[in-house]
Formats: C-alpha cells, sequence, structure tokens
C-alpha cells in the first residue's frame, strides 16, 4: 500500500467521529499523556504543539501547566470538539508531513499515538523536528507490537465471529519496527537526539456493552459495523504503548 493510499483510508476510517472518538479510544489513549508530557518536560510559558490532537486531551493536559497551546488534526470534526474542551487552545486544521507553522516555531512538540496512523513516519518526525527549536523537545507515542490485551482481545471476538479484518500495511521502505529498538532508531534517524524509548503499561475498565456500541464504528472497527457483528468484550481492556521522547539541537 503506497503512502497515500495509507493516509487516505486512516484519515476516512476516523472522518467525522469525534464524538465516539470521545467515548472510546481518547479514553485509552488518555491514559499516555502524563508520561508524554513528563518526557517533553513541558513547563510554564512554552509554546506547545499537539500534533493529531484528537479530542483535545493532551491540549488539555498541557494547558493545566499554564504552557501555550496550538493543536493541529485531519478532521474538522475533532477540531470542534477539542476547542470546546480547550477553548484558549489555538486549533488548526493541519497534516502530516506538512505543518503550516515556522522553522522551529515551538518549544515542544507531542504527538500521542500519530506515528503509527501515517503513511510516512520518517517524514512526519522530520516535520515535527522542524518546527521544534533548538533545545526543544519532541515526545512521542504509538501502539506496540505484539498489541495490548485488550487490542489484541477485540481482534480476537471478530476472528471468533468469522470476520477477517483488512490490514493496512505500509510499503517496507516506509515501515518500522514497532519495538523499543525500532522506534529509537527512527526517531534517530530523523536527526533527533538524546532519544529515550520505553513501554508503559495502563488498565483501562470499561462496561462491555458501552465499549462495544461507541467503539465498534470506529477507527479500523468501521469496516464491521455493516456487519451486524454481535459479541461481547468480557473482560477489562489493558493497554500498553511505546513512549519516545527525544531532544532537538543546534545544528542537528
Amino acid at each position: 500500500m503506497s503512502a497515500a493510499e495509507f493516509d487516505a483510508r486512516e484519515r476516512c476510517n476516523w472522518s467525522g467521529l469525534a464524538q465516539r472518538y470521545g467515548q472510546s479510544y481518547a479514553r485509552v489513549c488518555a491514559g499516555s499523556v502524563s508520561f508524554l508530557t513528563e518526557s517533553a518536560q513541558v513547563q510554564p510559558g512554552h509554546r506547545i504543539l499537539d500534533v493529531g490532537t484528537g479530542t483535545g486531551t493532551v491540549a488539555a493536559a498541557v494547558m493545566s501547566t499554564d504552557a501555550m497551546v496550538t493543536g493541529v488534526d485531519a478532521d474538522t470534526s475533532m477540531i470542534e470538539v477539542a476547542a470546546r474542551l480547550v477553548p484558549e487552545a489555538d486549533f488548526r486544521l493541519a497534516t502530516l508531513p506538512a505543518l503550516p507553522f515556522e522553522d522551529a516555531q515551538f518549544d515542544a512538540v507531542l504527538a500521542n499515538f500519530v506515528i503509527n496512523h501515517v503513511g510516512r513516519p520518517m517524514a512526519a518526525l522530520a516535520e515535527l523536528r522542524r518546527v521544534t527549536a533548538p533545545g526543544g523537545h519532541v515526545a512521542v507515542t504509538i501502539w506496540p507490537q505484539p498489541p495490548s490485551p485488550g487490542a489484541a482481545l477485540l481482534t480476537q471476538a471478530i476472528r471468533d465471529c468469522g470476520a477477517q479484518r483488512q490490514i493496512s500495511k505500509l510499503a517496507s521502505q516506509d515501515d518500522f519496527p514497532r519495538t523499543e529498538r525500532g522506534l529509537r532508531e527512527l526517531l534517530e534517524a530523523a536527526a533527533l537526539h538524546s532519544v529515550t524509548c520505553k513501554v508503559i503499561d495502563w488498565v483501562l475498565e470499561v462496561d462491555p456493552a458501552e465499549w462495544w456500541e461507541v467503539a465498534s464504528g470506529v477507527s479500523w472497527m468501521r469496516e464491521f459495523e455493516s456487519s451486524h457483528l454481535s459479541f461481547w468484550v468480557r473482560s477489562s481492556t489493558g493497554s500498553g504503548t511505546s513512549v519516545a521522547s527525544s531532544e532537538h539541537r543546534t545544528g542537528s
């Protein structure tokens, strides 16, 4: 699959679904926010860019530190919800790998579960680096492989119903291993320095019926909505991710 095809499919999977996303996957992704902001060393007065802001969870956390927040997302519905949640922030419609900002405009750039949703991860990281000031920080998260227990449970439930999930795969030249080492090497290849990477874990407990009702129409689960599949997720959703932090040095 080409990078353009991958990007188009990802945007289609999330388009116009801010409300459902906010009630489902945004709750999962919120588990990594504190790790992300700590890794980026967010301080009061810092200029922070939240890339792939979604419904504004990261932006809200950053705003609480008295930093100045700008958030971008590829979907209009996400931007609208985020703006209601964090009216003090500056939200804009924008996509990687071409952000509408000047070089070195931000003290830190955060991307919570964004790199795994773009067709050209290396180009995306290079763009994050471009808009980060020398001495600033870039902090990103990805879903690792093997998947978290919650993700694995949903996939297995779909298989048990006899359905097949069509996997969107990047071209080999654009892909990277979804491991600590793979993410670290990708950041280093994007000319970021002092890279650290670790796996973090948290648990999100959900009501099975409520979760399926909401989450079944979001992201790749959206593909199965028309199949009228009926099953219950019968356990709490465990989550895990790789979080990485790196520094943009002058002259690098």
